[in-house]
């Protein structure tokens, strides 16, 4: 029997939802418990959707969640270690909740796969990597998003296929946000800023001199766009 109760997403997960937007079909690389997936299913936005995850036994809440929803003839699962196992073309990709390295491994390993799919992304760490390796790997960053939840302020992005370089500043902060200035980000900078700056305190007890340099050239980049975002 088809359980009725709509899904309700958190604001991080409802923001993804927003950009992954309306279309065909969808691959969750990581898809955790599936809600992502289901609300996107039960509202229509997509017809079909790819839910992956790196084994059987962390795909098995997306599997019991999809199945009380009836909605397992729209949904192929996949226990597959990234994009390993993705064997049809989807619209869009979603990469998200994980670190930037992991992701950018994500993207790099997968660029074949994915086509011309719009890649949503969004990093819990190492985001000023995601966004250079993701140049690298041929894709260009159309549109950036902050979003709070909770305490935490997160940035989720869109890629899409295409050649675009950012310098230091821009991996930093985002090369849409820096254009577009958009009402948070003075509180996001302000966010980061309390992020980078406890790590600094961590790196400099634990003597990580590479870590140190890359944490004060962060600090100092969103110090200078908290300046500039004064009135």
């Amino acid at each position: 029997m088809t359980h009725e109760k709509k899904i309700v997403l958190d604001p991080r997960l409802s923001m993804i939802a927003e950009m992954v937007g309306r279309c065909a079909s969808y691959a969750d690389i990581g898809c955790d418990h599936g809600r992502l997936g289901a609300f996107l299913l039960q509202r229509d936005w997509v017809s079909r959707a790819v839910l992956m995850d790196i084994s059987d036994p962390s795909l098995d809440k997306a599997r019991a969640l999809i199945r009380l929803l009836g909605l397992e003839e729209r949904v192929h699962f996949c226990a597959c270690d990234g994009a390993d196992g993705l064997s049809e073309a989807v619209d869009a990709v979603v990469i998200a909740g994980m670190g930037g390295t992991t992701a950018a491994q994500i993207v790099e390993r997968g660029r074949e796969k994915f086509g011309e799919a719009r890649l949503i992304l969004q990093a819990n760490v190492a985001i000023p990597e995601l966004r250079r390796r993701l140049n690298g790997a041929g894709y260009r960053i159309f549109d950036e998003r902050i979003v709070r939840d909770g305490r935490r302020q997160y940035v989720v992005m869109e890629a899409s296929p295409g050649e675009q370089s950012c310098d230091l500043r821009e991996q930093i902060v985002g090369p849409v946000l820096l254009r577009k200035r958009p009402g948070d980000l003075a509180d996001y900078a302000a966010f980061r800023l309390r992020v980078a700056r406890k790590a600094l305190s961590g790196a400099e007890m634990g003597g990580d001199e590479d870590e140190i340099r890359a944490l004060g050239e962060e600090i100092g980049v969103w110090e200078d766009v908290q300046a500039c975002l004064e009135p």
